[in-house]
């Protein structure tokens, strides 16, 4: 029946297995077959085994090796099953005679270990190479050509210098356009600089933190539990890297002019911890109504509040010390006039809404795959072991955020619109709402949540998830947009 089938399919997609015994020797296979590729078009695809083939090894009187394969097996499809699906379990066994006077003493023979487990995520290898191809492509041609036309647009401006030197600055900038126009304007500061280096502050200290606890896993130093989403260590770890929060927000605050670095140390210090109280503090309070065993304790709360009180917040003051005793002056190639000069209209496909729908795509397209592992992991029954496959991906995530911002922040300043600061943290940031999406979807069709308990759990984490990867993947897009604006106003000749 379809409530059969329907029961069927999540078992699959939950990774149910089953166990058979011969001769004490157990024997370990999936119930079905899923295969989970690609973004757009997306695929999922469930299967039924429905044969299994038995290879026994035997040795006078006793089974020596036994192992279950449905590696030449082709599973009955489950997707678009519209009525009653009649199925036939059927099965074969193949003997042979071995050496081997002992079980388990075949070489290659894993009967009785655990090394079954470990090898149910290793079906994503497959899809994670497709994406870090598909993602290397898309960063060289991004570089590639974006190379190319800034090349050619700094040789025709350097070229109208040299023809037009006779005439004044102000002559030239009335027949010229593009991004040279506006030398005098791109480095005009921002409005809310207090909370634009707050930002840039603890997404540096996130990526510090990301970047740790991923070495750390490589290492076996730190595991990722089952709904472990917060736990002791890396609330202590987030403390300990509250320093590097503290001393690039004030720094780079102390640069572009700004005064009240008391107020910017507060805010920086409770740009993250804030929320993440609130919403820690609502979803407590929703298992302590409901008399969940994952509500906290009183005395583990006051003890992490501590923590944070003695070691977060101390740390990112006397960050934000160092930071602003060692700040420089501003490194501006170009200066800065007091008028600020009109932008011309801008069409709809350089709009914010644009720019942070195309820079918050392609990164969340570089770590789809890879999501549903992270989510099955923390809010499902599997055990995440491939680290190494994720500090590739997280290393790829940050240089197609780079390279997106770049190059719509070149598009943008083509435009003649100065206003970068913003739009670069903006553009790749946005990827943290494409993930929260993506959490929505995989709580309506991958997982078998429900009750208010679950809910306010996943989503109120789900947006803690959403936010800090805002803050890191905006923090490296303005930093490489930074970089990159000073590149090319350097190397243009001017007055």
């Amino acid at each position: 029946s379809l409530w059969q089938v329907e029961r069927l399919r999540q078992a699959i997609e939950e990774l149910y297995y089953f166990e058979f015994v011969v001769d004490d020797l157990p024997l370990r296979g999936f119930v079905g077959y899923m295969e989970e590729s690609g973004f757009l078009p997306h695929t999922h695809k469930i299967g039924l085994w429905t044969h299994l083939d038995f290879y026994l090894e035997w040795n006078g009187d006793r089974i020596i090796y036994a192992n279950v394969s449905v590696r030449n097996v082709k599973p009955t499809s489950l997707d678009d099953v519209q009525g009653v699906l009649p199925i036939t379990y059927t099965y074969s066994v193949h003997w042979s005679e071995t050496s081997a006077e002992r079980q388990g003493e075949r070489r290659g023979s894993h009967n009785g270990d655990d090394s079954f487990f470990p090898h149910t995520l290793e079906i994503h290898w497959l899809s994670i190479i497709n994406s870090m191809v598909l993602v290397f492509l898309l960063v060289g041609f991004v570089v590639v050509i974006l190379m190319r036309v800034l090349k050619n647009d700094l040789a025709r401006y350097n070229l109208d210098e040299e023809v037009s030197s006779s005439s004044s600055g102000d002559d030239f900038d009335q027949g010229d356009n593009g991004w040279k126009i506006i030398h005098t304007d791109v480095f005009r500061f921002p409005p809310c600089r207090s909370l634009l280096c707050a930002v840039l502050g603890v997404g540096s200290q996130f990526l510090a933190l990301g970047t740790g606890i991923i070495v750390m896993a490589l290492l076996g130093m730190f595991n990722v539990h089952r709904h472990g989403a917060i736990n002791s260590a890396a609330i202590l770890l987030y403390a300990l890297t509250c320093c590097i929060s503290g001393y690039v927000s004030s720094n780079f605050y102390r640069q572009i002019g700004g005064e009240r670095w008391v107020w910017n140390i507060l805010l920086t210090t409770s740009l993250f911890s804030a929320p993440f109280f609130l919403t820690w503090s609502v979803v407590n309070s929703v298992h302590w109504a409901n008399g969940s065993t994952q509500a906290l304790p009183v005395t583990t709360i006051l003890l992490l509040l501590t923590v944070w009180l003695l070691v977060g917040f101390p740390l990112t003051v006397i960050g934000g010390i160092f930071g602003k005793n060692r700040a420089n002056p501003f490194d501006a190639p170009c200066r800065t006039k007091n008028i600020a000069r009109e932008i011309p209209p801008q069409p709809w496909y350089k709009s914010t809404v644009v720019h942070m729908t195309i820079g918050g795509f392609l990164p969340f397209s570089a770590i789809s795959v890879e999501l549903y592992y992270i989510f099955a992991t923390v809010w499902g029954r599997e055990q995440y072991t491939l680290y190494g496959i994720l500090f590739f991906v997280f290393a790829i995530l940050l240089s197609v955020g780079a390279c997106i911002s770049i190059a719509l922040t070149y598009f943008q300043l083509s435009g003649e619109d100065y206003r970068w600061w913003w739009r670069s943290i903006l553009s790749a940031g946005s990827t943290g709402l494409f993930i929260f999406l993506y959490s929505v979807f995989y709580y309506s069709r991958r997982s078998n949540m429900s009750g208010t308990v679950q809910t306010v759990e996943f989503f109120g984490y789900s947006l803690l998830t959403g936010y800090v990867f805002f803050l890191m993947l905006g923090t490296i897009s303005f930093f490489a947009s930074l970089k990159f604006i000073r590149y090319i106003y350097v190397n243009l000749k001017m007055d």
